[in-house]
């Protein structure tokens, strides 16, 4: 019988899990659809689509970790599936970061306007660019989290008894967490680069309002409005990233931390809530995907309407 912590944890998950495989589901279902109507599918698509998949993985291992150590506490931490679940968790946890970066980079080479030449052959290699960091950030991320396979084949392989296992398990606990804190530093990357993508950004609206001032053209014209809205989607990451990652870090580490059960219970449902929350907000900053929802809502109120009970 589960505690009230634990009852209250499981709800909890369960209920970002639920929200968040719907946003980013609803996500990858509106950008697949209109692929298959127009049959052709645009870059800005292919980076959502990615990052929807990769944060549905993220989502549903974080979740699966949460439950199997509630409902298997005494396998938990040294058994294959453990191995299994870490991972996956590191491989969807990089990619997600860094399509995430991928997408800021995307914003700052459609709207930004910097004189120089390497910038200006980004901008008119946009698509091969963007294409290539997607697929460098794949293979990146699945480099990052081929080490963890260590501990996978040693729980595999090994033939002992149950005492030595669990005495092993014990022995190699710290190794093992400093090179999961290791790997996953390697997520600070893409922070970075979002943080350059953002100061150049701000620079170039800074530039921008500079020269329309001297124009006397107004300030309410297209290309700020661009600039506005591409700044204001990588500072929302940017602060929901500061907040996720120390917490991340922390829970990877919860193996050398007193209570570290209720440390990665906290932990979950706080990671849990970055992929799930962002996909909403990916969804109200895209046109395409924010006239979607909004179709999806009314048609729900009108159904709701009509299954409204009669009182006389």
């Amino acid at each position: 019988m589960p505690s009230a912590i634990e009852a209250i944890y499981i709800i909890l998950i369960a209920g970002e899990l639920t929200i968040g495989i719907w946003g980013n589901g609803f996500i990858v279902l509106v950008n697949c659809i209109d692929w298959l109507k127009r049959r052709d599918v645009s870059l800005i698509d292919i980076i959502l689509i990615s990052l929807a998949i990769s944060r549905i993985c993220l989502l549903c291992v974080i979740s699966l970790d949460g439950f199997f150590m509630l409902l298997f506490p005494t396998t938990y931490g040294n058994s294959v599936l453990v191995s299994i679940v870490d991972i996956v968790w590191t491989f969807a946890n990089n990619s997600s970061l860094w399509f995430t970066s991928c997408l800021s980079i995307f914003y700052l080479l459609k709207i930004a306007n910097i004189s120089h030449p390497f910038f200006f052959w980004l901008k008119l290699k946009i698509n091969k660019v963007i294409l290539a960091i997607l697929l460098g950030s794949f293979l990146i991320s699945l480099v990052i989290s081929v080490p963890m396979n260590d501990d996978m084949w040693y729980h595999l392989f090994k033939v002992s008894h149950e005492e030595n296992i669990t005495w092993e398990f014990k022995v190699s606990k710290i190794p093992g967490t400093f090179k999961q804190l290791t790997l996953n530093l390697g997520a600070m990357v893409p922070f970075i680069l979002c943080l350059i993508s953002f100061s150049l950004l701000l620079f170039s609206l800074v530039r921008h309002t500079k020269q329309i001032q001297l124009l006397a053209t107004g300030f309410r014209d297209p290309s700020t409005e661009a600039h506005m809205r591409a700044i204001k989607a990588v500072i929302i990451f940017l602060l929901l990233l500061i907040v996720y990652y120390p917490v991340f870090l922390v829970m990877t580490s919860s193996a050398l931390i007193p209570q570290g059960k209720l440390v990665l219970m906290i932990g979950d449902i706080v990671t849990i809530t970055f992929p799930s929350s962002h996909s909403f907000i990916l969804i109200m900053g895209n046109s395409k995907l924010r006239e979607a929802f909004l179709k999806m809502l009314r048609f729900v109120k009108r159904f709701l309407r009509r299954r409204k009970p009669f009182v006389p």
